[in-house]
This record gives structure tokens, sequence and C-alpha cells, in this order.
């Protein structure tokens, strides 16, 4: 079975999110990410980390103003120095908490910006990230998220376009970052895609379809899925990021084969 991870964003809602790290540590994942660390000290989260014997996997560069609605800021040209700040923000956080992977989210141009404006900006700005992650050893990840449903004119909504602008920045250390739940609405296909992908994917997250929900509440068959990246050879991370239908641990059954791996 894949390397699982636990998005600690979405799972265990129940519980204070600094009471989420022993909770995934109890049901068997090895890792967690979540969306940003930035509401809470290193010191803090790495003591979490350390103390449940945890990897962490992964989270995102500073988004703009989230309660606001931004969900990125690297395709708007006004706030490039904003991006790089935030640039420098999250590597002090990986590098405390030895997290070998970044997320861009690429954000949400207003209806006025030309698209090439956006475009330019945001391949930029990938590119710069990459340079600046690159010597710390870490690999910038872009992830396609769906216009249809969850973010309606997000710059980035497919795979295709994400490795456009990935080429686009002529950089080696960035990868796909491949969200099972968001490719399922935008393009299905998912195991061909994995597989058309795969030298390019650095990351992989999941949920069901419809509803964001865990495995068995939708269309997806994970554990064909599962299995096909066990037969693709898919070393990296997989990543749980569902709104749990009940309290999390309830909603583990497709972990339960390799809990104890």
């Amino acid at each position: 079975m894949p390397n699982f991870a636990a998005n600690l964003t979405l799972l265990y809602p129940e519980l204070p999110f600094l009471d989420r790290f022993a909770a995934a540590a109890a049901d068997g994942f090895l890792g967690v990410e979540y969306l940003f660390p930035y509401a809470w000290s290193a010191r803090v989260l790495r003591e979490r980390l350390t103390d449940n014997g945890l990897t962490q996997v992964l989270f995102n560069l500073p988004p703009g103003d989230w309660d606001a609605g931004e969900r990125g800021i690297a395709c708007l040209p006004d706030r490039t120095r904003e991006f790089e700040a935030g640039l420098d923000q999250a590597l002090a956080y990986a590098e405390a908490l030895a997290c070998r992977q970044i997320n861009c989210l690429a954000g949400l141009p207003p209806d006025e910006l030309p698209q090439q404006a956006a475009w330019d900006t945001l391949v930029a700005n990938l590119g710069l990230a990459a340079r600046k992650l690159a010597p710390q050893g870490i690999t910038l990840m872009v992830e396609a998220i769906n216009s249809r449903v969850d973010m309606p004119g997000y710059v980035l909504d497919t795979a295709e376009k994400v490795l456009e602008a990935i080429d686009a920045t002529g950089e080696a250390n960035i990868r796909l970052q491949y969200d099972i739940y968001h490719m399922q609405i935008m393009s299905g296909d998912v195991i061909r895609t994995l597989e058309r992908h795969l030298d390019r994917i650095g990351h992989i997250q999941f949920a069901d379809n419809p509803g964001r929900h865990e495995p068995g509440t939708g269309e997806i068959n994970f554990d064909f899925v599962f299995k096909a990246l066990d037969r693709m050879g898919y070393s990296g991370w997989v990543s749980a990021e569902y709104h749990p239908t009940g309290p999390t641990s309830k909603t583990l059954g497709w972990l339960r084969p390799s809990a104890t791996r």
C-alpha cells in the first residue's frame, strides 16, 4: 500500500488542531500535512511532530487573505513582493520542520487582469520559488484545483495547465501535485492520467467524489487506485485530504490494511 499521510486541516475536525498530530499517529499515519503552519510557532509544530514520530510531508505557501476568499497570489502582478516575503516565511518553516515539499497555490485572477499577464506573473513566481528552494533540497509542488465545483476561476485547473506552467519556468525542482478528487471532477480517467504523468508527480492527495468525503462515499474505486499506484511503482506520499462524515478514526477503513506496515 502507498505511504499515507493525514491532512490535519481537514481530518480530525472533532479535535483541537494541535491534538490532531497524536490522533493521526495513533491511527497509523506516518506523515502529516496541513494547509498552512503560520498560525503556530515552528517550535510548537516541531514538538508535535517529534513527540509523535511523524514526518512533515507538505504545507502551502502563504495564500494571501484566505478568509477573504483569496486562494494564492502567485498569478497577481501587484502582489509579487508579498509573494517573495511569503516564500521566505515558508522556507523558514520548512527548514524548522524538516519539510521537503512546499505547495504553491496559483490564485484566482480578477476579471480585469489580462490572462497573459496573470500567466506570465505565475510562471515568473514559480521560477523564483523553485530557485530559492532548490539549495535547501526542497521541491516546489504546483496543484491543479477544479474550477467546476470548488474554485471557479482558479488559474490552474487541469494537470496539463500545471505541467505547461512548470515547463515554462525551465526549473528542475518543480513537480505536479496530483489531487485525485479535483482531477476526477475535471477530467476523470484517473488511472491513465496518473500513468501518463507519473514521472512528473511529486505528491498525491485524495478524497472521494462527490462530496469530498472519505473513500467509499462516492464514485471512485480507491482500492483499485491504491493498488494501481503500487503497480506503477509510485514511492511518494499519498495524503488523505477529505471531510470525514463522522469521527475521523471511524472513516479509516481504507487505511487499516496498511496501518501496521
